[in-house]
């Protein structure tokens, strides 16, 4: 987020392109709570500036948003969330650990977290050890004893 631009918004046709690493760009449904929440920012609480980025810093001087200001905003969320304090690479572990014990394939969460490489992905997705326990077949010579 802290690399979308104004012009990566299409309002009309209600997506946002995505620029990820290695040039990798992919155009996304803009959910209307979302585009709703970008426009108040946009409209109520984004400093004046001839920037084209969205989000800018808020204190002076005035700047794009950096991925490590990204990260304060995440923690200090938290803060006031009264939760301990994570951050945004925590977030992405989160999401592909819970998106996989609802039942999604690899390949999804791959997709979801926009890796070109199922392997890159499993990294992030932390195995849920008692859904692992339960597909576990006891070693045949293994005795109750």
């Amino acid at each position: 987020m802290a690399r979308l631009q104004l012009d990566d918004i299409d309002w009309h046709r209600g997506e946002v392109t995505i620029r990820g690493k290695g040039g990798q760009d992919d155009v996304l449904p803009l959910p209307v709570e979302v585009g709703e929440a970008i426009v108040a920012y946009l409209r109520d609480a984004r400093p004046a500036s001839s920037s084209r980025a969205v989000f800018l810093t808020a204190l002076a001087p005035i700047r794009p948003l950096s991925s490590d200001g990204v990260a304060l905003v995440v923690r200090r969320a938290c803060g006031r969330a009264g939760v301990s304090t994570i951050g945004p690479h925590r977030l992405r572990h989160t999401l592909a650990t819970e998106t996989l014990r609802a039942g999604a394939p690899m390949a999804e969460v791959a997709q979801l977290l926009r890796h070109a490489d199922q392997a890159t992905s499993s990294i992030y997705a932390a195995a849920d050890v008692s859904a692992v326990a339960a597909l576990a077949t006891p070693w045949p010579e293994a005795t109750d004893e």
